[in-house]
């Protein structure tokens, strides 16, 4: 994203989507249950949900899926672990503490 807030304008306002967070390089969307991350000078990060991140990550792994980070606890309080898709997008599977 070279205009974060140009991007968080649109995806907020043209496509409706809700805000859930933002810092001033990084924006947080819902799209139905699944999290849209935008990062000034990145890419798009999308997030899933997971009810047990060690499970679904044993479980992606054993299919050959490329980790880029193993399960860990995050500031925000979610446990998460990153992962890419055979094109190199990005998806993080996302647990919040209860």
């Amino acid at each position: 994203m070279s205009d974060l807030k140009r991007a968080a304008a649109f995806y907020e306002n043209v496509l409706g989507l809700k805000k859930i967070r933002e810092w001033s390089n990084y924006v947080v969307f819902d799209v139905g249950g699944v999290q849209l991350g935008l990062k000034l000078g990145g890419k798009l990060e999308i997030f899933l949900l997971a009810d047990n991140i060690e499970k679904a990550y044993q479980s992606l792994k054993e299919k050959g899926v490329k980790f880029v980070t193993q399960p860990m606890d995050q500031p925000w309080g979610a446990r998460t672990a990153t992962f890419v898709d055979p094109d190199g997008n990005m998806f993080t599977l996302e647990h919040f503490k209860r």
